[in-house]
């Protein structure tokens, strides 16, 4: 990632336990996509790949929520995730119960792929 930004800033201000929760998924998708980049997608601090929304996570009052930014994406995982809260373009958590690291790989690789398959 070239700088800090719209991600790092909204993760500052969660508590510790959410922020190490979040920091992870964004240091996975680091790991799988070294040269993304912060910002902001659909208004939510955003990982982008290719300047596209990537994922956001963001607290909410009674969970978390994981944004793939695609309905797709959540459907090719939906039955890998019985037990979680789903709509068509979120998986909502929580710290006790944190989204499978290999669901995650997934989600982060599936939407990516959508990316480059419309960017050409």
């Amino acid at each position: 990632m070239t700088r800090m930004g719209e991600v790092t800033d909204y993760y500052e201000t969660l508590p510790g336990d959410v922020r190490g929760l979040f920091d992870g998924i964004r240091r996975r998708a680091l790991e799988l996509l070294p040269d993304l980049t912060e910002g902001r997608s659909y208004g939510m601090p955003a990982l982008l790949y290719r300047g596209k929304g990537l994922l956001s996570t963001m607290q909410a009052k009674t969970h978390l929520a994981y944004y793939p930014y695609s309905g797709a994406v959540v459907s090719a995982v939906a039955d890998d995730l019985s037990g979680y809260s789903l709509a068509r373009g979120t998986v909502r958590f929580s710290v006790g119960k944190p989204i499978p690291p290999q669901i995650v790989d997934r989600m982060i690789l599936a939407r990516a792929a959508e990316i480059d398959a419309r960017m050409g």
